[in-house]
């Protein structure tokens, strides 16, 4: 693949991204989807697995609720990806410089929304007036400024860098580069952290424990800790709903519903 069309795909991918995340939701917004096409895009699909991973571990927990604005994660991502394929630069330091990145971004999609308000607004008008075809349109402009929240940091990279990224990097003392790095590395432990708290932890706290205690001892990849707590999941699932058909069918109406979100 030429570098001409690589630049423009990598452009496009966040751009889609945004898009994708508010409509249909073909790709999804999450790191691992983007990731994956931009490590197709960028000819290494293994550094940038990592970095996706690395990057949805961040974004576990995080959601844009109320209409906050969280990081881009997802932007980070291809940052990094990106990075890390024309500069040759390590996973860790293309990390470090990618979530900036996306935590810049946030100013970007709160602009959005304060330009989009305008926008609807205005939609709303054109729909009162019974004008469809002008409401249609400028709903359009709307989808615009979504995809320049992506388009303006990439376009700048793509642009400037990676010379200019190189020239930044060199330029930064090497203990605020091992400082992002470990920081960097803490972050997906506070992801898992806060997903936590929204998950049934202290019911089960043995689930935890088993685990840990796979990973940490006796070091079973990812994939074969996942099945193994996939499958007590369906277990778990299995029993609960058979001493509920027990219960129902003994006449009791008053279940304690949602005992396991209520943590």
């Amino acid at each position: 693949m030429s570098e001409l069309l690589q630049n423009i795909l990598i452009i496009l991918i966040p751009m889609y991204a945004l898009i994708d995340n508010r409509g249909i939701t073909i790709m999804n917004h999450w790191p691992v989807t983007v990731g994956l096409f931009a490590g197709l895009v960028m000819g290494d699909l293994q550094s940038a697995l990592y970095i996706a991973g690395t990057f949805q571990l961040m974004s576990l927990g995080v959601a844009a609720l109320g209409g906050s604005s969280v990081p881009d994660y997802a932007l980070a991502t291809v940052v990094a990806i990106y990075l890390n394929a024309r500069t040759g630069i390590d996973v860790g330091s293309s990390i470090a410089i990618g979530l900036p990145v996306g935590i810049l971004a946030i100013n970007l999609d709160v602009l959005t929304r304060t330009l989009n308000s305008f926008i609807t607004e205005r939609s709303k008008k054109y729909l009162e007036q019974r004008e469809f075809k002008k409401m249609q349109s400028i709903n359009f402009i709307s989808i615009l400024f979504v995809a320049m929240q992506a388009f303006i940091p990439m376009i700048i990279l793509v642009v400037f860098g990676p010379t200019a990224v190189e020239a930044i990097i060199q330029w930064i003392p090497e203990w605020v580069t091992e400082g992002l790095n470990i920081a960097g590395g803490m972050l997906p432990v506070v992801g898992v952290v806060m997903l936590m708290r929204y998950m049934p932890t202290g019911r089960y706290i043995w689930a935890l424990l088993i685990g840990f205690v796979m990973s940490a001892y006796l070091h079973l990849p990812i994939l074969a800790i996942s099945i193994i707590g996939f499958a007590l999941a369906i277990y778990t699932f299995n029993r609960l709903t058979s001493q509920k058909a027990v219960v129902s069918a003994n006449g009791v109406t008053d279940l304690d519903e949602g005992d396991d979100f209520d943590e």
